[in-house]
């Protein structure tokens, strides 16, 4: 049974406790409007980007004349996973859940006899993988120090990404993050950057018997808009990836601060029937004494 004195100081401990997730709390809900807005204000931009992009693509596949990026090198031997985290932890199962994702599929592929290659942006993901697939660890990519994403940062990612393309390091290369969708709900995805996929799910041109020409050709306009069509999906990725972790951290330090005031009641409970055990004990003692005179 432990003493007055080490309920009282586990108690303090704990308002403390309580004291710092709160307020992490109220940071992380401030900062999630921020970057819910600007995950928001991308989607539309992104989602026209590729329907653009498909639209195009659809014309030129399968040609002699069809971009390398887009076409592929005809193999899928080597595979390129970069994983996006967040650069600190209590945030819930945010970085875990991203890099549960990387691992099933590092692992498929390497039970198929493929080459595996992981890139990570954010220190937690680089530091879950680096147990398991140390050896598969190629760059990485730190947010230290960065209060937004920064659209610069984003193209140095993409033009190194397209440049280890061209020098055929990798056959095909996957980006993992969280989309969000709300404060609770955050949903773990695989998108593929390259090859540039030519079915695009959000592109409502296709079906419809629309027709487009083109200024210039398709295959110039193609030369220039793939590269920024793929740093463009790694930037709405990393706003996605932004809000989730926002969300995740407001939820999880909202938890965190329930849970302490519970323990906080139960902890006060024990004191209190401990304190009036001690004070009982010591009048039974005093009455006790008094009588034996």
């Amino acid at each position: 049974m432990p003493s007055l004195k080490d309920l009282k100081l586990r108690i303090e401990s704990v308002k403390s406790t309580r004291k710092i997730t709160r307020a992490m709390q109220m940071v992380a809900a401030a900062k999630l409007r921020r970057a819910q807005e600007a995950a928001e204000n991308s989607r539309p931009y992104s989602e026209r980007m590729n329907a653009v992009v498909a639209n195009l693509a659809r014309s030129v596949v399968g040609t002699d004349s069809a971009p390398r990026v887009l076409a592929g090198t005809g193999r899928d031997n080597s595979h390129l996973l970069i994983t996006a985290t967040a650069e600190r932890g209590l945030c819930g199962n945010f970085n875990s859940s991203i890099v549960r994702l990387v691992r099933s599929q590092a692992r498929e592929l390497l039970a198929e006899g493929k080459t595996v290659k992981i890139m990570t942006i954010g220190k937690k993901g680089r530091e879950q993988l680096r147990r398991e697939f140390e050896g598969h660890l190629i760059s990485h990519v730190g947010l230290a120090g960065m209060r937004s994403i920064e659209y610069r940062m984003v193209q140095r990612i993409g033009a190194d990404l397209l440049a280890s393309f061209d020098r055929e390091e990798f056959d095909q290369a996957t980006l993992f993050f969280s989309r969000f969708k709300s404060v609770i709900t955050q949903v773990p995805t695989a998108l593929q950057l390259v090859p540039v996929p030519v079915d695009n799910p959000m592109d409502e041109d296709a079906g419809h018997g629309r027709f487009y020409e083109y200024e210039p050709d398709e295959q110039e306009l193609l030369v220039e808009l793939l590269p920024r069509a793929i740093t463009n999906q790694i930037y709405a990725a990393l706003l996605e990836n932004a809000a989730s972790e926002q969300g995740a951290r407001m939820s999880a330090m909202d938890n965190a601060t329930r849970n302490a005031g519970d323990m906080i009641d139960k902890l006060t409970i024990v004191y209190n029937r401990s304190r009036q055990a001690a004070i009982t004990k010591e009048l039974i003692e005093i009455i006790s004494g008094a009588e034996a005179l």
